[in-house]
């Protein structure tokens, strides 16, 4: 384990929460002058941890504690049959790793995602520097996998590569392609390449039990959430 107590952190005022309207919520990051590590960024996100850009962050709210850490465990997952459907759907995909560069390409993908399926949220309306700042770092461990069919970018997910598992950052995906389900079978995708690799899990980031936009998370089982320092399966 990573000596976790030699690492200083940062808590942000309280600001406008962008999942719980109501809400004020603070933020606590890892020292931005703390090199970017693997090991010290696995050993984070085994307590809920996740990255944004450069930054490594956590909630921290005084008042609330909806935001729950979810991952999902590669080596007990079961597909549902719904699950198995979207996976023999999209068989003629093909996923390639690259490493984060900026195109126009993947950020024409990604403005019409935005613009098509989250025009209510905070990445709107998006932006070349936006997208770059958010995505594109130059991070040893941090990976693009494309998806295509023949030539055609249907789906990007951003995916961190640790020793521990899968950190899966965000996925965009061409929002005319409904019938693929290409935000859920890039999760499955994930799974997948976690368990090819021999890694214990897929990291998803947070769950909010009254956010509907992320009901979608605890449809993978089991899925495990880190409730009090502990991760705990979700009955």
């Amino acid at each position: 384990m990573t000596e976790l107590a030699r690492l200083k952190f940062y808590a942000t005022q309280p600001h406008s929460c962008s999942y719980l309207p109501e809400e004020q919520a603070t933020t606590l990051f890892l020292d931005p002058s703390q090199p970017m590590d693997a090991n010290v960024y696995a050993d984070l996100s085994e307590m809920g941890f996740r990255r944004s850009g450069d930054h490594l962050y956590r909630p921290h709210c005084q008042r609330c504690n909806a935001c729950v850490p979810a991952r999902i465990p590669t080596t007990a997952f079961l597909a549902s049959r719904q699950q198995r459907r979207i996976l023999k759907r999209n068989t003629d995909i093909e996923v390639t790793c690259t490493s984060p560069t900026f195109s126009e390409e993947y950020f024409e993908l990604y403005q019409r995602y935005i613009e098509q399926r989250h025009a209510d949220g905070d990445m709107y309306p998006p932006s070349r520097e936006q997208f770059t700042t958010f995505l594109v770092r130059d991070l040893p461990f941090s990976r693009f996998y494309e998806f295509r069919v023949a030539s055609r970018l249907l789906a990007v997910a951003v995916t961190d590569l640790l020793p521990n598992g899968l950190s899966a950052v965000y996925t965009f995906y061409d929002p005319a392609e409904e019938r693929r389900s290409l935000g859920r079978f890039a999760i499955l995708w994930q799974i997948g390449e976690a368990q090819r690799l021999g890694l214990q899990a897929v990291y998803l980031g947070y769950w909010i039990k009254n956010c509907k936009k992320m009901n979608y998370k605890t449809q993978y089982r089991p899925i495990e959430l880190l409730i009090n320092q502990r991760w705990v399966t979700l009955n």
